[in-house]
């Protein structure tokens, strides 16, 4: 717990006026809770015993502050502490995304996007409590506790001793129950984690579980997931309640203690009943406080849980470094120099060596595994290379930095991505939005046609996954979004294989176009994509085996020969 306060504290710095307002909300709420207690024994000792009349018209003006004291005070400290908790929440949330995203590719591929999203809103909501409402609740309720006891000692000192005795045993049971309840917190959340994991599987993938209907498959999956969930919290739940009756039953002893000897006092004339009574009502009243204490403390286990579970992910860091050169504004050559490619004890690339020259189109072709997507990945940055060296002209690619070097490459692949927005926007994503520009890199891409027949033209909102497009318009969109770039390096992996006959003869005439004062490097299982390529490398189980133009290939490598007669079977 320490270390969790010590990880949130520094965030509220930046809220000392709100804080003090909420303080003040706290003294009042536990100002007037003593108050109330104190109230008692005038009542019974000066305005039912002593029929005092001045004090008859005093005391419910005392009752009516102490109680709007607690009211209004409530007021103050759970908005100022809601305010604060949210928003630490929401930096934190931030922060959260931020440090995810500059983690490595390889961390998304391994790791469940329902899982990162559980703990980007789950457990981050769990935290949430703790660092609004649950600091303040126990604050205030242990504020309140002090008061309270010093009305108890105030009322008697002796009659103190025999009614907060008992605190003392509550610890060791209670100390059980929050270790359980963090252990059960934790389940609570790794649980939650499978749920929106396997959510996450199902939406992204409901055409083809209808397409098998396997729709009762997968409820059943989601059924064990949810049930799990619930046999958790129903245990933190049991575990969680049990503090009421362990402080039930030791207020209890507690009260009954007091009441016999109390009761020997005010009969013997030792102390009055006001005075009695008002212990008896600020004992009944200490009581209440440590109940929720006890249960502020477990539910902070919730929260200590998921800030470890968070934790976890900040362990993590890139392996991919960002260099600190500039990327060259005018690349004439990019080569790759016994380039070698590790994935732990698979080796995906070998002997790599390549040449490209500006205004080139370069084709990689071979069958699936045989190294062309990791090639690409190395040039991307994606991954590092294990050995070799690849060069822009004459940099080093790990002394560029990356955000540099990814500005001057567009990617097009295989599988679209199609934001939730207008096709402008997701024409020019991550750049300011000329619709000129727009319009020019939708006709560079032959998407122009289709578009402006649409309700909205460039403004026509898409659905997530732009499901509202064919699977060919959705391809040239991508193609469209990578020239609106304007990139020095352009990439086409597997781009043409969602479209018809007719559009990849369109596409095939675009990519020839601009790649004119450009690098273009082309991923293709359809041959015929590349039939007009300056080079073709010819890839077998990691390495070139052939590099050269079709013709070439045709008559010369044996491996290309192969590929040509299966892709015209």
């Amino acid at each position: 717990m320490k270390e969790f306060f010590k990880y949130y504290v520094p965030y509220y710095k930046n809220y000392k006026l709100k804080i003090f307002f909420a303080l003040i909300g706290i003294i009042l709420v536990s100002g007037g809770s003593a108050g109330l207690a104190y109230i008692v024994k005038p009542l019974l000792d000066e305005v039912f015993i002593a029929k005092d009349q001045e004090m008859l018209y005093l005391v419910p003006i005392f009752l009516i502050l102490a109680q709007t004291a607690q009211g209004f005070g409530k007021y103050i400290q759970v908005y100022y502490t809601s305010y604060i908790g949210q928003d630490i929440i929401r930096i934190v949330r931030d922060k959260l995304l931020a440090h995810i995203l500059t983690l490595d590719i390889e961390f998304f591929q391994k790791k469940h996007g329902g899982e990162l999203i559980s703990r980007i809103t789950n457990d981050i909501n769990r935290i949430q409590t703790a660092v609004s409402n649950l600091i303040a609740d126990f604050i205030r309720e242990s504020l309140t506790v002090f008061a309270l006891i010093f009305v108890v000692i105030y009322q008697s000192a002796e009659l103190a001793f025999y009614g907060l005795v008992v605190l003392p045993l509550a610890i060791y049971p209670l100390a059980i129950l929050a270790k359980k309840m963090k252990k059960l917190s934790f389940r609570s959340q790794e649980s939650a984690s499978d749920i929106t994991s396997h959510l996450s599987e199902v939406f992204n993938n409901v055409e083809i579980i209808k397409a098998n209907s396997t729709e009762k498959t997968e409820l059943s999956k989601f059924e064990t997931h949810n049930k799990n969930f619930f046999r958790i919290n129903i245990k933190a739940v049991k575990t969680s309640e049990l503090t009421s009756p362990i402080m039930e039953f030791l207020g209890a002893i507690a009260a009954a203690i007091v009441i016999l000897y109390g009761g020997t006092q005010v009969i013997s004339g030792e102390l009055t009943a006001g005075a009695f009574m008002s212990f008896i009502a600020a004992l009944f009243m200490l009581y209440t406080p440590l109940k929720r204490i006890s249960s502020v403390y477990n539910k902070l286990q919730d929260a200590i849980a998921a800030h470890e579970r968070i934790l976890t992910v900040y362990d993590i860091n890139p392996t991919i470094l960002s260099g600190k050169e500039k990327m060259p504004t005018d690349i004439e050559k990019i080569k790759f120099e016994n380039v070698e490619l590790k994935y732990e004890n698979f080796t995906a690339l070998k002997n790599i060596n390549l040449e490209a020259s500006k205004g080139e189109k370069f084709a990689l072709v071979g069958d699936s595994g045989g190294g062309k997507s990791s090639l690409i990945n190395l040039l991307i940055r994606f991954y590092d290379i294990s050995s070799g060296k690849i060069l822009f002209d004459k940099k080093e690619i790990k002394n560029i930095n990356i955000q540099d070097l990814r500005k001057q490459i567009s990617i097009v692949t295989q599988r679209v991505y199609i934001f939730n927005d207008s096709i402008a926007s997701n024409v020019s994503y991550g750049h300011k939005l000329d619709e000129e520009k727009v319009i020019k890199a939708l006709k560079q891409a032959h998407a122009y046609d289709f578009v402006k027949q649409l309700p909205e033209g460039i403004n026509t909102q898409l659905d997530e996954f732009g499901t509202n497009l064919s699977g060919g318009q959705r391809q040239r969109i991508a193609i469209a979004r990578a020239l609106y770039k304007n990139p020095q390096i352009l990439i086409l992996d597997e781009a043409t294989s969602a479209l018809d006959n007719e559009s990849e003869s369109i596409i095939s005439e675009v990519i020839d176009e601009v790649s004119k004062n450009r690098f273009v490097f082309v991923i293709a299982h359809r041959l015929s994509t590349i039939k007009n390529a300056d080079k073709i490398a010819v890839f077998k189980k990691g390495e070139i085996v052939c590099i050269d133009k079709e013709e070439n290939l045709l008559n010369n490598c044996k491996e290309y020969q192969r590929l040509y007669n299966l892709a015209n079977i």
